[in-house]
């Protein structure tokens, strides 16, 4: 594969979730990645989580196997696992044995608790491991309860993206006269640094530890979703000044002067009240008529199968076709290295 990482040498102890999400992060990137499955349980081929690898069926229950994987890991210049910890030392494949092996090595290691802590050895999923790190406790409305927002925040946020910028620093570090190490991406400490702003704002005083109360978590009304007339839904940011003369604007909002009160959390239920009510007088299409493409800060919610046929995404080809299955397309773009489009893993 063309990109800015051709030439590394991924291994990719197969897994679900985080793991091959970073494994297509890398491979997206040019980088050579070899999935080594269980016998049978080969990664299914129409999906983007296993695009642009090869696959090796290996059986780790075996010392032939174990011997296979530990030659390969020789040639190698990173790993990725997403065991539990302790697993792969069990399996003889711990990082003393194969950076012993290959001391370049970067062995990657993907986990939710992380690989030292009271709850390394429990069980867990993204939901769990969002809740200690203080993120889930901020998506919501006023009065309900924490909504996940899917798995995006543990998962793949705050571990399989953090996992592939771990992966690239650890490997420019052994590229560059460094050795190799450990890579320990837990998605508790990922998450968390998701967080960052928001603990910025906590700091100085400009976020309340309470959901749905604040400028961006649905509180305010320039910073919020509307069902449109025909039961679909729009999406409003008009944060800045600016922004917001182009919301009042537009929207014939100019002479009402309760929306003077722009900043003052007090008025925010009222004037979402009055925004609510505006919002269904159109349908979702006649709003992007008005607003789409202006400094109003706005953009239709659209669904997976809506979103392939926004002319925005068409045009930037956000979308990809891979093996006659729609898939998100690789990113971020580069503006000199020319990155192979992905593949079916092989």
């Amino acid at each position: 594969m063309a990109g800015p990482l051709s030439g590394i040498n991924i291994l990719e102890f197969s897994g679900i979730g985080p793991g091959p999400f970073c494994g297509m992060m890398l491979a997206d990137q040019g980088a050579t990645v070899t999935v080594l499955h269980r016998p049978g349980g080969a990664p299914d081929p129409r999906l983007a989580l296993s695009r642009s690898r090869k696959l090796v069926e290996i059986d780790l229950k075996s010392q032939d196997g174990i011997n296979a994987a530990r030659d390969m890991v020789k040639k190698a210049d990173g790993l990725i696992e997403g065991f539990r910890p302790g697993v792969m030392e069990r399996l003889g494949l711990g990082p003393d044995v194969l950076l012993n092996d290959n001391p370049q090595l970067v062995y990657g290691r993907m986990t939710g608790w992380g690989q030292y802590g009271p709850l390394a050895h429990a069980a867990g999923h993204d939901i769990n491991y969002i809740s200690i790190s203080g993120a889930l406790h901020a998506f919501g409305r006023k009065d309900d309860k924490p909504t996940p927002p899917i798995n995006m925040i543990g998962d793949f946020g705050g571990g399989g993206m953090m996992l592939a910028l771990g992966m690239v620093s650890a490997l420019l570090h052994a590229k560059t006269g460094g050795e190799g190490q450990v890579v320990d991406c837990a998605m508790t400490d990922g998450s968390a640094a998701l967080m960052a702003m928001i603990f910025d704002f906590h700091n100085i005083g400009q976020w309340r530890d309470e959901r749905g109360s604040n400028l961006l978590d649905t509180a305010a009304h320039f910073y919020d979703t509307y069902e449109t007339a025909d039961a679909k839904y729009i999406s409003i940011g008009s944060i800045e000044p600016q922004f917001y003369a182009q919301l009042r604007k537009i929207g014939g909002l100019e002479d009402d002067t309760d929306f003077d009160a722009q900043m003052d959390p007090k008025k925010w239920p009222a004037l979402k009240d009055k925004l609510t009510i505006l919002f269904k007088t159109k349908t979702r299409e006649e709003w992007c008529q008005l607003m789409e493409g202006t400094d109003v800060c706005f953009a239709p919610v659209l669904s997976l199968a809506e979103a392939k046929e926004h002319p925005h995404n068409v045009e930037r080809g956000t979308f990809v076709d891979v093996g006659g299955h729609l898939q998100p397309a690789p990113a971020p773009r580069y503006s000199a290295t020319v990155s192979d489009p992905p593949k079916p893993p092989a």
